[in-house]
């Protein structure tokens, strides 16, 4: 079996990311065409603060989204910015630490509060330290960031109303999660585990990468099923993979190897305006409001990996998760 994007090193991760963008396609779905409007809908975007979280945020406020940026404390002036590149003074920004369930379950609150409702909710916010880190809960950053946490949030606000499934064709809520290839691997999630911190170094970043990728992919094919049963959409919930991007995510690389890393990605991969087109489909297309389930990556539709796909997996980690949820509002 060859070995896939969430096996082995980031040097294994960028060949085959440089490999699918050059390689010769034909995609199969079309951009979401200029007219395809999302007047009056509330979006919220984790990680909009910079990369492909804030050109998707840029280019939902030019589609007429009212846009909440879910940014890590310190990025104030995101909000004038998107504003200024989009010509929307629909934006806000709500800070929030994705690493602290504490934080999750205050702009949790806040949206309670104001009574928000949410149209559509992108979990974009992603990173892949070098050595394992641990959160103020206890969890490793990668676990509580790419899926803890949005687990946490979708929990709050359905229990909130912030998201109201039902509705007419174009109306349900749609959630989207910003995933990655690299949850196609040979690796398993370790339900016996579930949750319990893991040391790792350089070496396994990757590895560590890949299997949250796998529980996030995981959780986002189980939610669909749960949210729309009986053939019904009553959530459009989705997935996708933008291929290489030219970001951020990388930021904890060694100081000395900052700048060959940046210009290796500026040169081999896309940029975060180009990066975003199956965002954007997933957000305003008007397929993406009718189904539920899709996976893109880049612009073509594909499954998730068995592993995710898998039922009776999608159930473990539900149960398995629900005590970390309890926990955290015991906690918070």
């Amino acid at each position: 079996m060859a070995r896939q994007m969430g096996d082995g090193s980031f040097v294994n991760a960028f060949v085959r990311a440089s490999r699918d963008l050059r390689a010769p396609k034909v995609a199969e779905v079309d951009p979401a065409p200029t007219d395809a409007r999302i007047d009056g809908k509330t979006c919220l975007i984790t990680g909009a603060n910079s990369g492909l979280g804030k050109a998707a945020a840029v280019e939902l406020a030019r589609r007429g989204g009212n846009m909440i940026l879910a940014c890590r404390p310190g990025h104030a002036g995101i909000r004038d910015e998107v504003a200024r590149l989009s010509g929307s003074e629909a934006v806000e920004m709500m800070e929030v630490d994705l690493a602290d369930l504490a934080s999750v379950h205050r702009l949790c609150d806040r949206l309670a509060e104001r009574d928000t409702r949410i149209d559509i909710a992108v979990f974009n916010a992603g990173l892949m330290p070098r050595t394992a880190q641990m959160t103020p809960q206890g969890y490793e950053t990668m676990f509580a960031v790419h899926f803890l946490s949005s687990r946490v949030m979708l929990d709050r606000w359905l229990e909130d109303g912030v998201v109201r499934p039902g509705g007419v064709a174009g109306e349900v809520p749609r959630v989207v999660f910003v995933s990655s290839e690299a949850h196609r691997s040979d690796h398993t999630i370790d339900f016996e585990h579930f949750g319990a911190f893991m040391d790792y170094g350089m070496k396994e970043s990757m590895v560590r990468y890949g299997l949250t990728k796998l529980v996030q992919c995981t959780f986002a094919t189980e939610l669909s099923r749960r949210l729309n049963p009986e053939g019904s959409v009553e959530v459009a919930v989705h997935a996708l993979c933008p291929g290489g991007v030219a970001s951020n995510i990388a930021r904890d690389t060694p100081l000395l190897l900052k700048p060959l890393a940046r210009a290796v990605l500026k040169h081999f991969f896309q940029t975060p305006e180009e990066a975003i087109r199956p965002v954007i489909y997933l957000c305003c297309a008007e397929e993406a409001g009718r189904t539920t389930g899709m996976y893109l990556h880049l612009m073509q539709r594909k499954t998730v990996s068995p592993t995710a796909s898998d039922p009776e997996n999608g159930a473990r980690l539900w149960e398995a998760s629900e005590s970390l949820v309890a926990n955290s509002r015991e906690r918070g």
